[in-house]
């Protein structure tokens, strides 16, 4: 550890000198000669002439360390990933991001871990022309095979927000005739895929669209028994954790040693940590050490708080988990006034970027449509993302769309 020496000969970094000698046996461990040292001149370029306090020495030591611990389980996991591409997303110039092509082929092209938030909802089977599938078996394993690689995009102890209906078709299954037309369940269907993936169910928002567009199933004229079934006025919004089970070390967020030890899984791929250093700022009374998760020092991190406060308002509309908003009426005389056949309110972006990413991290929508999730992230400080497919048919609206809010976009094609 050489390279130490260029950080301690400095008096105002004395304290890191403990970080490290309490942390050196697990450092040269976990980190190659190479990439030690890549982690300590790190180190120095970020303390390099900042006069600074314990705890900004900590909080610096964890950011860089978890910052080259996950470079290299990116590398172990994705070494084929296409560095163009990566590039053009992390690269923050406050521009809606246009990915034209299939989401797929743009997954599969992305580094492990490097999607900070993702919130969309899927084209649903067979309800529009250009999303057609021969029966529903398929459509499912298609959407199966992009949300596992969305699993493996999405950074750990992340969230997934994924909003899906019910909606009333045939299967295509047992029959193709009309008679075979019933409600099909798609949010129990997407949690069990979600579950099979990795995913962890952990909320259902219940959207209340209000006044239903449709007649269907109120069947007025015909008061009698077995024909009466409500009209489908609701939409769920899934919430879905990601947490990947990680025994890699991670630093006390008080004192910053790495001399911690395995306490326990607080839910299942949340593993949780104890400090074993005697000196660290907070004991318990009868000398136990911090206790933290990788996910606790995300969320607890006072310096991200600081800048990232939910407004009030925001909070208490979505206090409980029936939520009444208006969709997005798109036809206005009989006209499609925003040229996409399946526009996305802002409010689910909204509640998602607000309640679940900082500002700076990438929000990816990987079934984009109108672009919404994406202009709405960026209007919050995030990297708005997107993937459409149909350029052919979307390209005009999505445009018009982005400049409606008065953002600029860029774009990249595979």
């Amino acid at each position: 550890m050489v390279d130490e020496i260029r950080i301690l000969i400095k008096k105002e970094y004395n304290y890191l000198k403990d970080i490290l000698n309490s942390s050196r046996t697990y450092l040269k461990t976990i980190f190659t000669d190479k990439e030690l040292k890549d982690f300590l001149n790190d180190l120095v370029d970020n303390l390099d002439n900042k006069k600074i306090e314990k705890q900004d020495i900590v909080d610096i030591f964890s950011r860089i360390y978890k910052k080259h611990i996950k470079q290299k389980y990116q590398r172990e996991e994705n070494s084929k990933h296409e560095k163009k591409l990566h590039k053009f997303i992390k690269n923050n110039t406050g521009k809606v991001k246009i990915l034209w092509g299939n989401c797929l082929d743009y997954l599969n092209r992305l580094p492990t871990e490097s999607i900070h938030l993702m919130v969309t909802s899927p084209p649903y089977y067979n309800a529009r022309e250009y999303s057609q599938w021969e029966n529903l078996n398929k459509y499912l394993e298609d959407m199966r095979g992009i949300i596992k690689q969305c699993y493996r995009v999405l950074d750990n102890h992340r969230i997934f927000v994924f909003n899906v209906g019910d909606i009333f078709d045939n299967d295509n299954l047992a029959t193709k005739s009309v008679w075979g037309k019933r409600r099909l369940p798609l949010g129990a269907y997407f949690i069990k895929i979600f579950e099979e993936c990795g995913f962890t169910f952990v909320d259902d928002f219940m959207w209340d669209k209000g006044e239903v567009q449709s007649e269907r199933h109120k069947n007025g004229d015909k008061p009698y028994p077995f024909y009466q079934y409500p009209a489908n006025c609701y939409e769920h919004i899934l919430i879905f954790h990601k947490h990947r089970l990680d025994k890699t070390r991670y630093p006390c967020p008080r004192c910053g040693s790495l001399k911690v030890s395995g306490n326990t899984q607080s839910e299942v791929g949340l593993q949780s940590w104890e400090c074993k250093n005697n000196d660290c700022f907070e004991r318990s009374k009868s000398n136990r050490g911090k206790r933290f998760s990788l996910k606790t020092n995300l969320v607890q991190n006072e310096t991200l708080r600081e800048n990232n406060k939910i407004p009030h308002d925001l909070i208490k509309k979505w206090r409980r988990d029936v939520i009444k908003f208006n969709p997005v009426f798109k036809i206005v005389k009989g006209k499609n006034v925003l040229g996409h056949t399946a526009p996305f309110p802002e409010d689910i972006p909204e509640m998602a970027t607000e309640f679940f990413s900082y500002k700076g991290d990438i929000v990816l929508d990987p079934f984009a449509g109108s672009f919404t999730s994406a202009i709405v992230a960026n209007k919050l400080g995030r990297t708005g993302l997107g993937m459409e497919l149909r350029k052919d048919l979307f390209e005009k609206p999505i445009k018009k769309n982005i400049k409606k809010h008065k953002m600029n976009f860029e774009e990249y094609s595979i």
